[in-house]
């Protein structure tokens, strides 16, 4: 028997022409949020097909009449924000203590979404579009472009060393002195260290024509895009975690054409056409039941069905 192969299959180790990498700042920060929401929130999930056959056409003629760039995606936020507004519950974060069974619920006055975006290197991190419930879809639009903007003067290393090391300070306020005094030596120290930590506290300015610290955390609400990524997704996004310790995200897919049966004005069964965009809604089961998600599926469907209100955002 191969004593070493033996030991490296027990303890799952890779073989030796295995490529090994090792997680940089992003990877930390969104392993450990994305790990403790999977171990401490109940996930429940609702997916389903909008028709935004009238939505698309209205979106159409603002875009080609606006003065500022708006985009699908700008728009969809804007809907989500409206959805939030009938369902204000489920923009909140919950903390809940498993030994105690005590918990507290924090409905947020600002709706703050969490929007991926995808890094220079390809790996993605979500932004904090704020105060969004207090914006026009222009000013909606120009927020985000202007984030965008900020994103191609910032370090990024650098705001990802500021907000774990908030985190870092959070634990150990909390009580946490083990995985407080892991994280600081293993982002130092050994194999897992983080390349280039050392000056980051002080390197790139802090100023409103970069990204800060604020701007990344993780907001109240997540919303994502899976559609950005290839254009021919022809699935749903039928799960994906919630960011601790939000308690709802929406995601969707690509705008699609999907043929359909319906009976024409002769009475007779009809082939049309319609625009079709699948979403996936997730939510914190603790705050509740479905009843609190169904305000915001009827403001959408509102929406979709008359959307000629967006000529007024």
């Amino acid at each position: 028997m191969d004593i070493k192969k033996f030991l490296r299959g027990a303890l799952n180790k890779p073989e030796p022409c295995d490529k090994v990498s090792y997680f940089g700042l992003r990877g930390r920060i969104s392993g450990y949020i994305l790990t403790k929401a999977q171990q401490n929130i109940p996930t429940c999930g609702y997916n389903y097909e909008a028709d935004i056959t009238k939505l698309w056409e209205e979106f159409n003629k603002l875009k080609d009449n606006c003065d500022y760039h708006l985009s699908f995606n700008t728009l969809m936020m804007r809907v989500l924000v409206e959805g939030l507004k009938a369902a204000p519950r489920l923009n909140s974060h919950i903390n809940y203590n498993c030994t105690s069974s005590c918990g507290t619920f924090i409905e947020k006055k600002h709706i703050d979404v969490a929007m991926p975006i995808i890094l220079d290197n390809g790996e993605t991190f979500p932004i904090k579009v704020r105060n969004t419930e207090e914006k026009t879809l222009k000013e909606l639009a120009i927020q985000i472009d202007e984030l965008l903007e900020k994103l191609e003067n910032t370090d990024v290393n650098r705001v990802l060393f500021d907000v774990i090391t908030q985190r870092t300070v959070g634990l150990m306020l909390s009580g946490a002195v083990v995985p407080t005094v892991a994280q600081t030596v293993t982002g130092y120290v050994g194999k897992h260290k983080v390349a280039k930590l050392k000056g980051l506290l002080e390197s790139s300015p802090r100023d409103d024509k970069h990204l800060l610290m604020e701007d990344l955390n993780e907001g109240s609400v997540c919303f994502t895009n899976w559609g950005m990524l290839y254009n021919g997704l022809s699935g749903n996004v039928t799960y994906t975690p919630l960011l601790y310790p939000q308690t709802f995200l929406m995601a969707m897919g690509c705008v699609r054409d999907r043929e359909y049966a319906f009976r024409n004005e002769k009475g007779e069964v009809d082939i049309g056409v319609k625009k079709e965009v699948p979403i996936t809604l997730m939510f914190d089961h603790r705050i509740g039941g479905f009843n609190d998600v169904m305000p915001f599926i009827k403001r959408l469907d509102e929406i979709f069905q008359n959307p000629e209100e967006i000529k007024e955002w």
